[in-house]
């Protein structure tokens, strides 16, 4: 080359370094910004021409954003997880796997702690099966009328075979619901089907055997009309039943005033309870050997704690001879009770 020419072309040395740029290349395409820099929230990378090994973008997504989008760009499929931003449910979705997501969310920690956490998972509601009172008043088991309290459970053969006197006291509370013929005992409902000689006392007799069946495990032998004694005109007790594989007679009365609610003293306590003890002595000389009891309980329904008192008082200032060999038991009614003294 002649020396002006070559001095011209060294002269212009930036045409010549951009022809030698543009020659000495990696002879590849350029890839324009693959980079995939995790803030785009379309959820799809820039179109990555490289036609090279497919990039194993795994995309940890450790931004703050809860972004789903995580495009591993592997299979050409848009990995969209389809939750969008969890608040604060934590849901350890495990690995990201390239390809099918498997949405496995084992949130296998049994504590959900958050308030608002929408659980897709089997959400065991934790229902607790324990024991529900129904709200009733009427709490004793099922196919019982009224709730019993106090003394109970404990005549048996001691109190039966022995001649000394006994006393004991209870209560029954027949709650809202009152008098209900279904949920009597069997032998209750045997009372009032065969009814008795004073129909006026049939509920406070019902009332006395339940007591004795439900504490005592009595069973109804005989209502008042089907005893057998010696002489039909002579004294009868209520009704007849078996406690402990013994026959007991029981004679029943009621322990009210009237008004209902007026003072019940102790003198008409000891009114009552003379009249009956008296009674008791005479029906148990008149009963046939058939149907003749060990003993005899005195089954006092009691409308309320005063008449109760009243009787205690009464019954501890009577005649050894007047109170002996019988079984006194006081019942106080509460609740809706007006249809044993009505």
């Amino acid at each position: 080359m002649p020396a002006p020419a070559l001095a011209r072309l060294l002269a212009r040395p930036s045409s010549l370094l951009a022809l030698l740029l543009a020659c000495g290349g990696s002879g590849g395409t350029t890839t324009t910004e693959s980079a995939s820099t995790g803030d785009s929230s379309s959820g799809t990378t820039a179109e990555t021409t490289s036609t090279s090994s497919p990039t194993t973008s795994t995309s940890t997504a450790t931004s703050d954003e809860p972004t789903s989008s995580s495009t591993s760009t592997t299979t050409g499929e848009l990995t969209d997880t389809g939750v969008g931003p969890t608040s604060e449910t934590t849901t350890t979705t495990g690995d990201l796997t390239t390809g099918e997501l498997s949405t496995t969310t084992t949130t296998t920690s049994s504590t959900s702690t958050t308030d608002d956490t929408t659980t897709t998972g089997d959400t065991t509601t934790s229902t607790s099966t324990g024991d529900t009172t129904t709200g009733d008043t009427t709490t004793g088991e099922p196919g019982e009328l009224g709730e019993l309290s106090g003394d109970c459970g404990l005549i048996d053969l001691m109190e039966l075979e022995s001649p000394e006197p006994f006393v004991f006291t209870g209560a029954i509370d027949f709650g809202v619901v009152g008098y209900d013929y279904d949920l009597l005992t069997a032998g209750g409902q045997q009372i009032y089907d065969e009814g008795n000689l004073n129909p006026g006392s049939l509920y406070s007799e019902i009332v006395a055997y339940e007591v004795l069946a439900r504490c005592e495990t009595a069973a109804l032998l005989k209502t008042e009309a089907t005893i057998v004694y010696t002489n039909p005109m002579g004294k009868k007790t209520d009704f007849l039943a078996e406690i402990d594989g013994l026959k007991v007679g029981v004679s029943v009365v009621r322990a009210v005033g009237f008004p209902k609610d007026a003072p019940w003293t102790v003198a008409q306590a000891d009114t009552i309870l003379k009249g009956k003890l008296g009674d008791i002595k005479l029906s148990s000389a008149n009963v046939a050997p058939e149907d003749a009891w060990v003993k005899q309980i005195l089954s006092v329904v009691a409308y309320g704690p005063m008449h109760k008192e009243s009787l205690l008082t009464a019954y501890a200032a009577l005649d050894p001879a007047v109170k002996a060999d019988t079984i006194l038991v006081i019942t106080v009614t509460d609740g809706d009770d007006a249809f044993i003294y009505n």
